[in-house]
């Protein structure tokens, strides 16, 4: 089975709150984003920003809480953190974060069928972008990315499967977005 890295370390700025914890059809998006993973295995969800409060709505969820003490930096922070909390041996990994709340299990299970050792990833707005299924072997570009910047320059490239989700262009980033 696939891990999924949730990447729920933000401090929300623009929001003003955690997006982490805003609701979307009663349930958080942080619970939402675990609840669309439920076919991979293990759940990995990397905190920072008011570690307490996701530790704290993730009670009871099959989820392992991966610290990132660097949070400040960026995505790319929380990225290494998730990558290095994964098994040694996996063969990839799904990375999504919680801001997306059309992100669903009919979703991912479309990731999943995609997945055949090569990067997938939603297509959206133009672009690429996560949810993304990458394999192990892009981890170590994974490691090396720094600031605030993601993966996005990984699935822009030739050889990288495509799953339609224009719903995916809409994110909670500030006030009114839900």
């Amino acid at each position: 089975m696939l891990p999924a890295v949730i990447l729920a370390a933000g401090a929300s700025r623009r929001l003003g709150r955690p997006k982490q914890l805003e609701r979307y059809g009663g349930v958080s998006l942080l619970r939402r984003a675990v609840a669309a993973v439920g076919a991979c295995s293990p759940v990995l969800v990397v905190t920072g920003c008011r570690a307490a409060d996701m530790e704290a709505e993730l009670r009871g969820l099959d989820v392992r809480v991966v610290p990132n003490p660097g949070w400040e930096e960026g995505m790319a922070s929380s990225i290494r953190a998730g990558v290095r909390a994964l098994d040694p041996g996996v063969e990839g990994a799904l990375f999504l974060v919680c801001d997306q709340p059309a992100v669903d299990a009919a979703l991912v299970a479309r990731l999943l069928a995609r997945w055949k050792g090569e990067p997938v990833a939603c297509a959206y707005g133009g672009v690429r972008g996560i949810p993304a299924i990458l394999p192990a072997r892009a981890f170590p570009e994974l490691l090396a990315l720094a600031g605030d910047r993601g993966a996005r320059g990984l699935l822009q490239g030739p050889g990288v499967a495509e799953v339609p989700f224009p719903e995916g262009a809409w994110d909670v980033d500030e006030p009114g977005d839900l």
